[in-house]
């Protein structure tokens, strides 16, 4: 199996579905990519920081071991500005290439402008005749973001959890490499938050830890 996981920035493949990302390449017949729509901007940040960000990728991709890293390199926060077709050409040219079977996306719900951009593109990215191979499309929750959405018109409903009790330790372990990012509780992105939603989800199903998603599609 495929996995594709869309990042709109560096983080959210580990505070959404790091756990489940670990557990599917955990079996030898999987190949996990990653797709990270934005980088820092060059007009608000150091040539030292964008460097560690790029380092902090590459921990990041060694840790996962992603078949391939994609990054569309758009300014943080300026997804608003770039036309909707480009966009979605970028993408579907992304999905025509890696063939996924199983796509791991943020949740419409999401807060951050970036975030709703993203997901409002998959959709008409993930048309069965157009990607015929998709046969699941998986939206993650991202603390800081999805938790913060006061509308319950698209409230996040998780329908899918995945056991992670396995890969707990190693997802805190990776968030670490995002010091910037990581922050002390009760901070959202804290490593104490992101612990007590795994337990919590873990509560739902009856395990130590878990993710949990709203289905978007599912072909059996």
């Amino acid at each position: 199996m495929k996995t594709l996981v869309i990042s709109p920035h560096p983080d959210d493949e580990i505070l959404g579905p790091g756990g489940t990302l670990l557990k599917r390449k955990a079996k030898k017949k999987n190949k996990t990519y990653w797709l990270i729509f934005t980088n820092l901007d060059k007009k608000f940040s150091s040539k030292k920081r964008i460097n560690e960000r790029n380092n902090e990728i590459k921990k990041i991709s060694k840790i996962f071991k992603f078949s391939k890293v994609i990054m569309f390199n758009y300014p943080t926060a300026n997804l608003d500005k770039i036309p909707r077709r480009e966009l979605v050409e970028k993408l579907s040219k992304v999905l025509s290439t890696v063939r996924p079977d199983e796509m791991l996306v943020p949740h419409k719900s999401d807060v951050h402008s970036d975030h709703k951009i993203v997901s409002s593109i998959i959709d008409t990215c993930t048309k069965n005749f157009r990607s015929p191979f998709i046969k699941s499309v998986l939206a993650y929750e991202t603390l800081s973001e999805t938790n913060f959405n006061t509308s319950r018109k698209n409230a996040f409903f998780p329908n899918h959890y995945e056991d992670i009790s396995k890969y707990l330790k190693l997802k805190i372990n990776s968030l670490k490499i995002y010091k910037s990012e990581v922050k002390k509780f009760p901070f959202p992105r804290s490593l104490k938050t992101v612990k007590a939603l795994a337990t919590l989800r873990g509560s739902e199903i009856g395990t130590k830890a878990a993710e949990s998603f709203e289905i978007l599609k599912n072909i059996e």
